[in-house]
């Protein structure tokens, strides 16, 4: 067998550089067969396309780590504030392709790789895709990863390393069927495992207290058990920026994961049960949508990872040689909604308790070192926890929680001349039925800064969900909208559209979005949008062939490709979009003939395990789908498909080949959505109503290039205020009366009137969401946007402005913005594409 210095050797490769940093062909060649036989233990010939990922993985993480190592050794040296962001959910998506982008080797890599007999595409697809979100947030938290390394950003990312992610999604008989995601299955090349900068995180037991000769309150917590987090650090690179920050991951383990005397008596369960408690810590990721109230794992796994991060940072702060009264000047921390809250209290008890502050000092710091972001406008989405589970797991954080309100409500009080109604609003206990603990007013109150992510979504938050706090702390309430990172979603995912974007105006545009203005005037071009007409069939036409490969399903990409991917939620609406394909279904079948603008309608999306009613518009868009898809009647006008397993890496797909964007859920519901970017940024038209950052979509792209329907969020309230009879609206419009009653009939589930009758009667009787209200300018919206794509010029204009008009939404934006009105770190951003 020949090793891979023979190989080459026998190539007569010329000299080449050092294969850990070099990055010539032959270099990389080198270090590929390198990586592939010492880490791998396998040649060329006898390597899988999964093997081979590997190699190549570790080929160009071996050209990150010198950056990575520089990068932490200049914030040392020049003593910076660092964010830490901490967040329950990463959903960073595969990594290999936006690195080799963000270190600009793409060809060089694409290059070696055809010498050596391989298809780069096909290795990037091996990549398994880490599960570590459910959604908007966690893809959120990637995209601010990506930017704040862009920008050169001093940052820390911390969360968990779940074992098993988010769950994979498989389609049977039209349902959601949920299977294991074995994200780790291959290992994980992008990560170091850092077991000598574990700490351990206490649960139960009690608390002792004492005053000490100096007449100073002392409290010690006595935990009945104890973890150890162990960190596995990933380096995040920036784009053209020569910076990588780290995105540190904690796995719980035992502390003594073997118990002998245990085993030797013969508790052979005993004797590894620390071991079972502590691993499941990190075990699985909970869905969103799940009912978490009285669910003590998820309260562990939040308080786990905060706690580990805590400790790290003043581990990290007191190794420097710094003071621990300066803490607040070094770090500034993000929560990234109300998971990581619990860190409040437990930066009160580790410099209470653990570093002898006294209460007033130690609260000073920890509202100057926290900033919490707000992610819904849903009150049941808002956790809180049952007082006997919160004392059960964490009983000095109840009691430290106690104290922080009692003390809170003292100084409150007077300014709100005792209303006693909005003070039991505000109390981090609410104090009706049974009691719980509010982890989005303890983040109110321990955050010297609280904003909402879209301009609508910050408004209803001092006007409606936080409208206490507001009027008491007007001042640290703020907005940052959200952005999504142009590399991977413009870059990595439509590399045909980016490289015709940069033939145009140059690649600057990768590091300031705010670059593709200049496109605007091509929109006036005939001759460029022919070849924007092109560039786009070729991408749906791929995405075509990925439908047909995986479902067997054969589309026609001339058609409207209508897409409408994001969790499964009722106020997202999908059931909606089912309404107006059922309308264009009936219209087809009482006049076969009928001229309709041929549409492929495109779902993806997953429900929570535990969320029935969005499990059923699952099968509701399947059964649909497979009446409509076999209806000779129909032919190939329409097409409906689910595509199962919704990732990022299915996103990369999606997202470029759309022509209409679905941003339908009912107005005051979407905090800000992202998806809606994404789409936007690729030249998609949006269909849509006045909800999240579609507001200033609509507003950034033109009205006139946006498909506007639906009440508005002030119309939505008035309307259920003032008793909203959604039959009422069932009665007076005959073809939503159609199309509800052939649901009904079973006409779209083999004749079952049972299965589908949960969504009639909610739509019937309550519709919460206003479906019906919705529903008539919703299919006269629709029908305009049938016309228009007739005219495929005007089109090609309108999808060249949306596209042009997006600079704005780029993350790199919004942490500009957190920046300079959170974080106070203006001085630190760096201009894009500038190296360190």
């Amino acid at each position: 067998m020949q090793t891979p210095e023979l190989l080459q050797k026998n190539q007569k490769a010329p000299q080449i550089e050092d294969d850990r940093t070099a990055t010539g062909v032959e270099a990389l060649k080198q270090a590929i067969l390198n990586n592939l036989f010492y880490l791998g233990g396998k040649t060329l010939d006898s390597a899988s396309n999964q093997e081979f990922f590997s190699a190549v993985a570790y080929t160009v993480r071996d050209r990150i780590l010198a950056r990575w190592l520089a990068t932490i050794d200049d914030n040392a040296k020049h003593d910076v504030r660092v964010v830490a962001y901490l967040s329950a959910e990463f959903l960073m998506g595969p990594h290999l392709a936006n690195n080799l982008l963000n270190l600009q080797l793409r060809d060089a890599f694409q290059q070696a790789v055809v010498e050596l007999g391989r298809d780069l595409d096909e290795i990037i697809e091996e990549e398994s895709e880490p599960g570590l979100g459910n959604g908007g947030l966690g893809r959120l938290a990637a995209c601010y990863m990506d930017s704040l390394a862009t920008l050169g950003v001093p940052a820390i990312g911390y969360g968990i390393r779940y074992e098993f992610g988010i769950f994979q999604q498989k389609i049977e008989n039209g349902w959601q069927v949920e299977l294991t995601d074995h994200w780790l299955q291959y290992g994980n090349p992008w990560e170091i495992r850092r077991p000598h900068e574990a700490v351990e995180v206490g649960f139960g037991g009690h608390t002792e207290s004492w005053t000490d000769s100096h007449s100073k309150y002392n409290v010690r917590w006595l935990p009945a058990s104890l973890v150890k987090g162990i960190p596995y650090d990933t380096p995040i690179l920036g784009y053209l920026s020569g910076r990588a920050n780290d995105l540190r991951l904690w796995k719980s383990e035992s502390t003594e994961s073997f118990y002998f005397d245990r085993f030797n008596s013969g508790d052979y369960l005993g004797a590894v049960a620390g071991k079972t408690f502590a691993e499941n810590i990190s075990k699985v990721l909970y869905p969103n949508d799940e009912e978490i109230q009285g669910k003590e794992l998820r309260l562990q796994q939040q308080y786990f990872f905060t706690s580990c991060a805590l400790q790290d940072l003043i581990r990290v702060h007191l190794a420097a040689g710094r003071s621990i009264e300066n803490f607040h000047e070094k770090w500034a921390i993000q929560l990234n909604d109300t998971h990581p809250s619990i860190g409040v209290a437990e930066l009160m008890r580790l410099l209470v308790d653990e570093h002898g502050l006294g209460w007033d000092q130690a609260w000073k710091i920890t509202t100057h070192s926290f900033s919490y972001t707000n992610h819904t406008l849903l009150p049941e989405a808002l956790e809180r926890w049952p007082l006997s589970l919160f004392r059960h797991l964490l009983p000095r954080h109840l009691e430290i929680i106690y104290e922080i309100n009692a003390r809170f409500l003292h100084d409150v009080s007077q300014e709100l001349n005792d209303d006693s109604e909005r003070i039991s609003r505000m109390s981090l206990i609410d104090e009706h039925g049974e009691k719980y603990v509010r982890m989005a007013n303890l983040a109110c109150v321990g955050s010297h800064r609280i904003n909402g992510v879209a301009e609508l979504h910050t408004q209803l938050l001092k006007s409606d969900l936080l409208r206490d706090f507001y009027q008491l702390w007007p001042e640290k309430f703020v907005n940052v909208t959200n952005g999504v990172t142009p590399r991977r979603w413009l870059a990595v995912s439509n590399h045909e559209q980016s490289a015709l974007m940069t033939e145009k105006i140059g690649e600057g545009w990768l590091g300031n979005l705010e670059q593709l203005k200049q496109l605007e005037k091509y929109a006036e071009d005939s001759a460029f949008r022919q070849e924007w007409r092109r560039v786009q069939r070729d991408v749906k036409a791929r995405l075509a062939r990925h439908i047909l490969k995986t479902t067997g399903v054969t589309v026609d990409p001339s058609s409207i490709f209508d897409a409408q991917v994001k969790r499964i939620h009722e106020y997202k609406r999908q059931h909606l979009n089912v309404l107006h394909i059922l309308t264009l279904y009936y219209r087809m079948k009482h006049s076969p003939d009928l001229d309709v603008t041929p549409r492929t309608f495109l779902f993806g999306g997953k429900a929570a395990p535990g969320y029935f009613m969005a499990k059923l518009i699952i099968k509701f868009i399947n059964s649909v789908a497979h009446v409509v898809n076999n209806d000779p009647d129909i032919k190939h006008r329409l097409k409906v498909i689910f595509l199962p397993d919704y990732n990022v890496s299915l996103g990369q797909k999606i997202y470029p080949a759309a022509d209409l964007s679905e941003q339908i859920s009912t107005a005051g519901k979407e905090a800000s959505g992202t998806g809606n970017m994404k789409f936007s940024m690729n030249g998609a038209l949006t269909i849509g109503t006045l909800d999240g950052a579609n507001i200033e979509i609509r507003d950034a792209v033109g009205h006139e290039n946006f498909f506007l329907f639906g009440l508005t969020a002030e119309q939505v309230s008035l309307k259920l205020a003032s008793g909203y009879l959604p039959h009422e609206i069932y009665e007076s419009n005959a073809i939503l009366r159609e199309v509800i009653d052939g649901i009904a009939a079973g006409h779209f589930s083999d004749g079952d009137q049972n299965i589908f009758r949960p969504i009639v009667d909610e739509l019937l009787t309550h519709d919460r969401y206003l479906l019906f209200a919705d529903f008539p300018p919703y299919i006269e919206c629709q029908n305009l946007v049938g016309e228009a794509y007739r005219n495929q010029e005007q089109w090609s204009r309108m999808s060249i402005l949306n596209a042009a008009r997006m600079g704005r939404f780029s993350s790199d934006r919004s942490i500009q913005e957190y920046c300079r009105n959170i974080w106070h770190m203006t001085g630190l951003i760096q201009v894009s594409g500038s190296t360190s």
